[in-house]
């Protein structure tokens, strides 16, 4: 009775869709009825035409009646049509029978009421343990059993603010539905964390999906992508477009079966499997992580995930972005090159300049009994000039390895500039004109000036022959430039702090990109060939880090390039002035007595240096103790027996280099003078030794002139060159 008086009522209250119709045929039902009562009782009234009539009225009100009632549908089947609406915005739904138990649920339920693989999930009102949300799920499971919808909000006793709406079903079931109140969510308080029913898992699974750092997707094992959040599909440059797309159409070519192996051992509930690296199929993907220069990069690892709900084997992805990283590894191996091709050619320099000592010497004894006028002057001479350019080329290569002698001192770059530019101009000719432009009061630097002008007349000539047949216009500009944050330059950091900026720019062709990470390397050049040696920018990249520096290049084809030195500013002590350029030294005069009688200890490992040196000596009237060793030079000083008034030792020789040999022997011999040879750089010893100022320095190689000029110098009692004042301060 009670089902008759609920049909009535979902039929004919107030609002009812179809309500008067149904009215309609209810009162055609009943006044047909009536009639067919009166034609049976009264026979003799309507005859058999009657019955036969009334009786079709009433089958067709009957029909009526029924066309017009509202169709009954299977409330389960509905909830289900809902909750797999539900399930794809991740939305928990239940659905429970009529003592309680759960019947059927969603993934998202699952992970809310902490059920795990095979287990099954609790019963919505004991998915939520504590006092807090106790009242809402009692009064929500009285609505469930009394067949009533309803619905609640509460706070559970980890501090999630959800809402739950119960609808009964068919048979005493009902549907269950939780909504995370995302936006008043507050992070967890504690309390329950520990227990294996985590009551926070669906939110807790959500912020990590949607606010994780590193990509994160849900995929078929097929490699359709079922969900995904922003990082990866920023990094494919999907946009908000990544749903639907197929992992094989987003990664390169040739890893898109590596990927899609992992996806589907993945999917099939293989863990531990070894991330696969990736490369977006897009050139333009990775823009926000990728560094500008190097293409983007990713470790893609797969692990199993729980299935649809319609049962389809499912991929978890994490993607991990290594753009950066690959960019800074690239920067260290280069870095790593450049140190060992200096290195490379700091040795290579170093043997070559034994080599070149040799014959540049013997070329000045053997043009002492050859003088101008003779028949073998012009190719003694010519062997001799040729040296003197291989010596020029070992200094390149010294430059570079940052192991060349400086002479810094504080410099006015505005006037090194000034006296530069008519040479500069003479260079770069009659087509190309030449502008400088400096920035009023210029930080002073600290500097070899002979260095710092090499560089920029390096950079001048580059500039120069990239320059079209009509010519263009080279630009100087200086300024202060003062760093806030340390910055990346090339493969080293330029740290924070001030400096004097100096651009060497121009309007030619320019530099292709892939040409620019290897433009300093020593060899490389972008000349045809037999246009240059390639040593031009790794000389000014060797001078500018030996000062303390750093440079930089920006360039794009068929718009030029600009070469920008950052050199640290020196702050100048109270008293102190920047000094002015050096005048021309008068020309020796030939009369100038470089002769002596006092003896010198000569060490030297190489053979044909030490003849020479010494017979060269010898020819000035000095008396000469050779040795080819620090070992043999030891013995001699505590075996000889007059005095040695000078030590001429090479620095680097085997078994007791130089250095050791000096603090040796001046423990012995305090007086005695010393100079340093090498074909390496001066600091290379002076920053070994503590007494090295006291000491005087000779750069290989060096001819028969410069020899006996700077022994009788170092005799005559003069203070040696210090290549660095000790109150100098600068400022990085």
């Amino acid at each position: 009775m009670s089902a008759v008086t609920a049909l009535f009522q979902r039929s004919f209250s107030r609002g009812a869709p179809g309500r008067v119709s149904r009215i309609a045929a209810l009162s055609f039902f009943v006044l047909a009825l009536m009639g067919a009562a009166v034609a049976v009782a009264a026979p003799q009234f309507a005859y058999w035409a009657g019955v036969a009539l009334l009786t079709a009225v009433c089958v067709s009100g009957l029909l009526l009646l029924y066309i017009a009632m509202p169709a009954r549908v299977d409330g389960r089947e509905e909830a289900r049509r809902a909750a797999s609406i539900a399930a794809s915005s991740n939305i928990a739904w239940a659905v429970t029978a009529r003592d309680g138990a759960v019947l059927d649920c969603n993934t998202a339920y699952r992970f809310l009421a902490g059920a795990g693989d095979g287990e099954p999930p609790a019963p919505p009102q004991l998915a939520f343990p504590g006092e807090r949300p106790a009242a809402a799920l009692y009064r929500l499971s009285r609505a469930a059993i009394d067949g009533r919808a309803r619905e609640e909000n509460f706070e559970s006793e980890a501090g999630q603010k959800l809402t739950a709406a119960v609808r009964p079903l068919k048979r005493g079931e009902a549907a269950w539905w939780f909504t995370p109140r995302l936006p008043d969510a507050v992070p967890p308080k504690g309390g329950v964390l520990g227990e294996k029913r985590m009551p926070s898992a669906l939110i807790r699974f959500n912020d990590f999906f949607r606010n994780s750092p590193f990509g994160v997707a849900i995929t078929l094992s097929n490699g359709k992508v079922s969900e995904a959040n922003q990082p990866f599909a920023d990094f494919f440059g999907l946009g908000a477009h990544a749903q639907g797309m197929r992992v094989s159409d987003l990664v390169a070519p040739g890893e898109r079966a590596a990927a899609i192996d992992r996806i589907s051992r993945a999917a099939n509930g293989e863990a531990g499997l070894a991330p696969v690296e990736i490369h977006p199929a897009s050139s333009s993907a990775a823009t926000a992580s990728a560094a500008s220069s190097t293409a983007a990069t990713a470790q893609l690892f797969a692990g199993p995930f729980m299935p649809t709900a319609e049962g389809k084997e499912q991929a978890i992805l994490y993607l991990v972005d290594t753009s950066e990283q690959k960019a800074l590894e690239i920067r260290f191996a280069q870095g790593q090159k450049m140190q060992a091709i200096g290195q490379l050619a700091g040795g290579v320099a170093h043997d070559f300049n034994n080599l070149l000592q040799a014959i540049l010497g013997n070329c000045d004894l053997l043009l002492m009994r050859h003088p101008a006028g003779d028949p073998s002057f012009e190719e003694i001479n010519e062997v001799r000039q040729n040296s003197v350019r291989a010596a020029g080329l070992v200094r390149q290569l010294l430059a570079f390895s940052r192991q060349q002698t400086l002479q810094p001192k504080v410099l006015a770059l505005k006037d090194t500039l000034t006296e530069l530019s008519m040479l500069l101009r003479r260079l770069l000719g009659e087509h190309c004109e030449l502008k400088i432009d400096h920035q009023a009061d210029l930080w002073a630097v600290r500097a070899d000036e002979g260095q710092i002008s090499n560089a920029i007349m390096n950079l001048a000539v580059n500039a120069r022959d990239s320059m079209p047949p009509e010519g263009g216009t080279v630009t100087i500009r200086t300024a202060n430039f003062h760093m806030t944050r340390p910055k990346s330059i090339g493969t080293a950091t330029m740290p924070a702090g001030e400096y004097v900026q100096i651009d060497v720019a121009d309007n030619g062709g320019g530099i292709a990109k892939d040409d620019i990470p290897k433009i300093f390397e020593p060899f490389f050049t972008t000349k045809p060939t037999g246009q240059g040696t390639g040593l031009g920018l790794s000389t000014v990249y060797g001078i500018v880090k030996q000062t303390g520096g750093f440079i930089t290049v920006d360039s794009e084809i068929g718009k030029g390039a600009t070469f920008s030195i950052f050199l640290p500013r020196y702050i100048v002590v109270q008293g102190e002035q920047a000094e002015p350029p050096p005048e021309a030294e008068p020309a020796s005069s030939a009369s100038a007595d470089v002769t002596g009688q006092d003896t010198i200890l000569l060490v030297e490992d190489e053979e044909a240096v030490r003849s020479f040196a010494a017979r060269a000596l010898k020819m000035r009237g000095y008396t000469v103790l050779e040795a080819s060793s620090g070992e043999m030079a030891l013995h001699a000083v505590r075996s000889h027996r007059g005095t040695i008034d000078l030590l001429i030792t090479d620095v680097v020789m085997p078994n007791m280099d130089g250095p050791t040999l000096v603090r040796a022997a001046s423990r012995l011999r305090p007086e005695m003078r010393i100079i340093f040879m090498s074909g390496y750089a001066e600091d290379a010893f002076r920053r070994s030794d503590e007494h090295a100022e006291e000491m005087h320095f000779m750069p290989k190689p060096f001819g028969l002139k410069q020899l006996v000029a700077k022994v009788k110098e170092v005799l005559s009692d003069a203070p040696p060159a210090k290549s660095a004042p000790d109150s100098h301060k600068s400022k990085p």
